[in-house]
């Protein structure tokens, strides 16, 4: 490969670096969801260089592309994110094709284009971290940061010792190793019993299945931290803007 050929393709892969679809471009950038962001794009609201562009799937870098919504300049929403104390029986999502209540039922209309950093099933309450910087979202679900998440479980029947061994050393399940950073017993009884486990991944229903498979069913579960973030006594249905994670870090 001569010099010059061999200058274009690192010009090439230079140029192609931290280009995403324009609708992802759009929320990167924190000016609304990728479904707002399709929606808007198909209705040609939007434009790339000064031309009308209808396909979301068009590689652009939020950083650099001159993106205009309805004639105003898109550039990056000033970084946020807040607390939100999600209560039981609603879903983690933005509309649920079950017709069920969703998170976004109980926001404010200026939380309405923030999405959430992972999920709680329909059953969870606790602490959901709401942001508009997909970097934030990123960097907190990723397992190789093990960023730490504490719930409060509720499981039918008494939680012995060598159970709670058992959790920390992890147990296999559908292929997966499902396991608690720590387990603690704070009440038992032969009835129920109340633990505090902590977890740095965040698999499908992690919790519920671990305990299920060493013989305890999971009755309430309740998510108290992520990260450096606290619920303290926030109280169900609230949500409050907490310190960008940024300077946390």
């Amino acid at each position: 490969m001569s010099l010059n050929s061999t200058e274009m393709v690192r010009n090439r892969n230079s140029n192609q670096k931290g280009r995403v679809t324009l609708d992802r471009a759009i929320s990167k950038l924190g000016l609304g969801s990728r479904v707002e962001a399709q929606a808007w794009i198909e209705a040609g609201r939007v434009k790339v260089h000064g031309s009308v562009e209808t396909n979301k799937a068009r590689l652009v870098n939020p950083d650099t592309a001159h993106i205009e919504i309805d004639g105003a300049k898109a550039s990056k929403s000033e970084s946020k994110i807040y607390l939100f104390h999600k209560p039981k029986g609603v879903v983690t999502t933005k509309r649920d094709p079950e017709g069920r209540k969703t998170i976004y039922d109980l926001l404010p209309d200026s939380l309405q284009s923030f999405h959430p950093v992972g999920r709680l099933d329909m059953h969870t309450t606790g602490l959901l971290l709401l942001t508009n910087d997909t970097r934030i979202s990123s960097y907190l679900t990723d397992p190789k940061n093990e960023v730490p998440r504490v719930y409060l479980v509720g499981v039918k029947g008494e939680v012995i010792e060598s159970v709670v061994k058992k959790m920390e050393a992890g147990v296999e399940d559908l292929g997966e190793l499902l396991r608690a950073q720590s387990a603690k017993v704070l009440k038992a009884s032969g009835r129920e019993s109340l633990l505090r486990l902590e977890l740095t991944e965040g698999k499908n229903r992690e919790i519920r299945r671990l305990c299920l498979c060493l013989g305890h069913e999971v009755i309430s579960l309740k998510r108290t931290s992520f990260g450096p973030y606290e619920l303290a006594d926030l109280e169900p249905g609230k949500v409050i803007e907490a310190l960008d994670f940024n300077k946390l870090r």
